[in-house]
């Protein structure tokens, strides 16, 4: 073998050695580096930034659920950077991602300070050792969506019973077709039930009505000495057949901006229960007065009353607080509600106050509107209070509107 073999012999060895050190010295960076990945708990570049940008709360943990960083709105669930995950639940979702690789979903109730919230809650695995949790507060859709079943439900069995009277009056007037006496009577059912029925769809359609639209179509001056004329006229008939008389007091030549016939309904309904829950010859007083910038329209009687418990819940849909009577009188369930919605739509708010035995007082409060052009107010009475204005001779009622 010659010096040219023999060298380019060398120059082969040197080039095997020097590759394969390059080799083991490549391999040894990037098992290093992957050791660095798999051990480190270092946030990947620009975590922070995304978080912060983050409108649902969010954080990042470690292993040992040790918070390493968290968005802004973390916070209002307890949840802070340098702190331990409490929540048992959030940690067990966090495991499970880390065990499996894959994200996991949950929802659970966290505390948002002392209040139960409903969260959907998912974590992500971002490195070997860190997790992302992302808690988005579901509460207000989960409460919707369970007025919604409810609404549903409920509408369809309030429906069902005046559809069903409708179908057994009609076949019981067809067998006593013989008989003019038995189908006038039956015939005066069917149309008690028939009216029944269309004040039900008409008060559903209303609500959803209310429900649906943001604002009002068209707002205009209102004067709430109309809505309130216009609310008692046309529970005149209702009252003269109870034996109740309807006082009306107060302050006169007010105009707040709205919808008459919407404020008229919501004032109608109040007088309506008013009504229906007073005993024969009992009194109920519409009064009116000017407080802090606001028109006050309570009715007030002296009937029933309802009790403390049913209070919070007496301007829910379908809630009754006393359900034979409701069925005697043949109510909807839906005045209140309707008065509530009514009221917010135009930016007040409706308050109650009631002892059993001794009567209730709804309030309707809303902005007071400025005179139109042309109007000629009258100076409001200062002493006027809506019970006593209206001619109802009251007990002394604490916090009464």
């Amino acid at each position: 073998m010659d010096s040219t073999q023999l060298a380019l012999l060398a120059l082969a060895v040197g080039l095997l050695v020097g590759g394969g050190a390059v080799a083991l010295v490549f391999y040894a960076l990037r098992a290093r580096e992957l050791t660095r990945r798999v051990t480190s708990v270092e946030l990947p570049e620009g975590t922070g930034s995304v978080l912060q940008a983050m409108d649902d709360a969010a954080v990042v943990v470690d292993p040992s659920m040790l918070i390493l960083a968290a968005s802004a709105t973390a916070e209002v669930f307890g949840l802070r950077v340098d702190e331990s995950l409490q929540a048992d639940r959030l940690r067990h979702l966090a495991r499970s991602a880390r065990q499996t690789g894959l994200p996991a979903a949950e929802s659970m109730h966290l505390n948002r300070g002392i209040e139960p919230r409903v969260v959907a809650a998912r974590a992500s695995v971002i490195t070997p050792r860190l997790t992302l949790i992302v808690i988005r507060d579901i509460t207000e859709r989960e409460r919707v969506e369970q007025m919604r079943r409810d609404f549903v439900a409920n509408t369809s069995h309030e429906l069902k019973t005046p559809v069903g009277a409708v179908t057994l009056l009609a076949e019981a007037i067809e067998s006593a077709s013989d008989d003019p006496e038995q189908v006038r009577h039956f015939a005066g059912r069917l149309s008690g039930e028939a009216t029944r029925l269309g004040q039900l769809t008409s008060r559903i359609m209303n609500l959803s009505r209310l429900q649906s639209a943001d604002e009002i179509a068209e707002m205009r001056d209102v004067s709430v000495d109309e809505v309130v004329r216009s609310a008692i006229e046309s529970q005149t008939i209702s009252a003269e057949s109870a034996g109740i008389a309807v006082a009306r007091g107060g302050d006169r030549g007010l105009f707040v901006r709205g919808d008459p016939q919407i404020l008229t309904e919501a004032v109608s309904n109040l007088l309506a229960n008013a009504i229906a829950y007073s005993p024969a010859g009992a009194q109920v007083g519409v009064g009116v007065r000017v407080a802090d910038g606001a028109v006050e329209i309570a009715v007030a009687d002296h009937g029933i009353g309802i009790p403390e418990a049913d209070q919070q819940r007496i301007f829910e849909r379908f809630y009754r607080a006393d359900q034979a009577r409701s069925r005697r009188t043949g109510g909807t369930g839906l005045g209140l509600s309707i008065v509530k919605h009514a009221v917010q739509r135009h930016g007040g708010s409706v308050d109650l106050w009631s002892r059993p035995g001794r009567g209730s007082t709804f309030t309707i409060r809303l902005p007071l509107a400025a005179a139109p052009e042309g109007a000629v107010p009258r100076k409001p009475k200062k002493t006027a209070k809506p019970s006593k204005a209206a001619g109802l001779k009251s007990p002394a009622r604490k916090n009464a509107p």
